[in-house]
């Protein structure tokens, strides 16, 4: 199998992931859950990713559709389309799957995997963090961890507008 062929393996549909999780807590691993947009990957979502990685043994994404993320950052977002927005992420290193969902919130893809930690970027307290309570009814962790300063995909668009990039 290539290194590509990996990476792929790690883009997971909604039925695909239920069975890799089972593998997984039959292990007896951890599963870390996050979700974003990551549409142009920067050090500030490297530092993150990689930071929720080290709270488990797995790490999955929840990955906003395209439309989903036009439809919460507007008609010129996403920068990068789904296909290499999925292909990034699943080609690092800490990163175990990747599975894209089409709503909003990543509500029912969290209801879905029932992580056991639930992680987002510093600007969401834990308790306002969509599926909080599902992670803590069932036991879990929900976790805020800190932005690197400076990194952000609007800092890099606001950069490019004022041609400072």
């Amino acid at each position: 199998m290539t290194r590509f062929e990996r990476t792929e393996q790690k883009i997971q549909s909604w039925e695909q992931i239920p069975a890799t999780l089972a593998a997984w807590r039959a292990a007896g691993d951890r599963i870390v859950f996050t979700n974003g947009c990551f549409d142009i990957l920067h050090y500030g979502h490297l530092h993150y990713l990689s930071a929720a990685r080290d709270l488990g043994e797995r790490l999955v994404i929840g990955l906003n559709s395209a439309a989903s993320v036009s439809r919460l950052k507007g008609p010129k977002r996403p920068i990068n389309d789904e296909l290499t927005r999925t292909h990034l992420l699943a080609a690092l290193e800490v990163v175990d799957a990747v599975v894209v969902f089409e709503a909003d919130t990543p509500l029912e893809l969290i209801e879905l995997v029932q992580p056991d930690i639930l992680v987002k970027g510093g600007d969401w307290q834990p308790e306002q963090i969509v599926g909080s309570g599902i992670v803590l009814a069932n036991g879990g962790q929900v976790l805020s961890l800190p932005f690197v300063q400076g990194y952000s995909t609007t800092n890099i668009e606001q950069k490019i507008l004022k041609g400072v990039v």
